[in-house]
């Protein structure tokens, strides 16, 4: 895990992303790969749809399931027509996805991310002004390995009992995700990089992880690099300690107020990325007009920005900022008691209004 120590002057944008290595798309109307996933996750996929259209963003949707079949050998994987979109296309937007708690069955975002290689997840938290919690002032980026480490997902039964998990690591995804991580600082204002580990405890495994980090930071003495304890980590963050800005993943969403609020984007080494809201697919009010869309909207504004659309990034975050701030028209999670078509709507007609 890799942290961005903001800069002072450092724009409050949330879902600000360059790539290191941008792509170049197309000024006409472009195509994105829509995942909509479970439970609410159509629900709130519509919404987003509305709001670009309303926006008139240049972007047309090819929507795709993700559920995994078995292929050639028993090996799982992603429907074939779904990979085909993802490869033409490039980007994707996906709600969030069930995944069975099943033997032998894999985690779709798993999946996803192997496929596709999606080795580096980015995740700006940011806090919302009118929305409140304990923290304000919050502005960080979390930059996190996707592909090794925990994420790995190799585990197997020793014996009856006794199941072992391993953590891998490898030169090369080390060297990646922290070069990516110093390139994002770089070309996005950010005046540190803090490589977050337990090399006390994991030396061989997160020791490489921790050398790789050193190595790569040599190349940027424009950049501030320090290194730190995962424990340490999570006490700063939930202290805020004026000495360090950020921390990691689902507990810096906390500090917002939330995976409902927090974007998240997934970029890949051959082009590919795919941006997703990365709450759970919340069964329990799923078809009931209660979802709350800003996590997959605001992980949408950063799909536009990383497709170098900033004009209609801009107009949508600020709609839905300002629907936020005024609290007339929130969902019950936001603190409000409305419809998620009606906040929805809300952000329409501010997007509408700024033509």
């Amino acid at each position: 895990l890799i942290c961005l120590k903001l800069s002072l002057q450092v724009s409050r944008v949330m879902g600000a992303i360059k790539s290191p290595q941008p792509r170049t798309f197309s000024r006409g109307i472009q195509t994105v790969t829509l995942i909509p996933g479970d439970g609410i996750g159509p629900e709130i996929s519509t919404a987003v749809m509305k709001i670009f259209e309303a926006a008139k963003a240049p972007i047309q949707w090819e929507e795709r399931n993700v559920t995994a079949i078995k292929g050639p050998g028993g090996r799982w994987m992603i429907p074939p027509e779904a990979k085909e979109s993802m490869d033409k296309n490039k980007i994707g937007l996906k709600g969030p996805l069930k995944t069975p708690i099943a033997a032998g069955h894999p985690s779709m975002n798993l999946l996803l991310r192997k496929t596709f290689d999606l080795y580096a997840n980015v995740r700006p938290c940011v806090s919302i002004e009118g929305y409140k919690t304990p923290y304000t002032d919050v502005d960080l980026v979390t930059i996190r390995e996707n592909t090794e480490g925990e994420y790995s997902g190799i585990e197997h039964l020793i014996v009856d009992g006794v199941v072992q998990s391993i953590k891998l690591i490898t030169e090369e995804a080390s060297r990646r995700i922290a070069e990516y991580a110093f390139e994002y600082a770089r070309n996005n204002q950010r005046t540190s990089v803090t490589a977050v580990h337990k090399a006390n405890i994991m030396r061989m495994s997160d020791g490489l992880f921790l050398r790789k980090c050193r190595e790569v930071a040599e190349n940027y003495k424009d950049v501030k690099f320090t290194e730190m304890y995962l424990d340490t980590v999570c006490l700063n963050v939930l202290q805020v300690s004026p000495g360090f800005d950020l921390g990691f993943s689902d507990l810096c969403a906390g500090l917002i107020g939330g995976l409902g609020v927090t974007p998240s984007g997934n970029i890949g080494a051959h082009g590919v990325a795919i941006f997703e809201s990365v709450h759970g697919t919340a069964p329990d009010i799923a078809g009931k007009d209660l979802a709350n869309p800003t996590a997959l909207l605001l992980s949408a504004v950063m799909m536009l920005r990383h497709m170098g659309l900033h004009g209609h990034a801009k107009k949508i975050e600020t709609a839905c900022f300002d629907t936020i701030r005024e609290k007339k028209v929130l969902t019950k999670d936001l603190g409000g008691n409305s419809k998620c078509s009606e906040f929805t709507a809300d952000i329409c007609r501010r997007v509408q209004d700024m033509d």
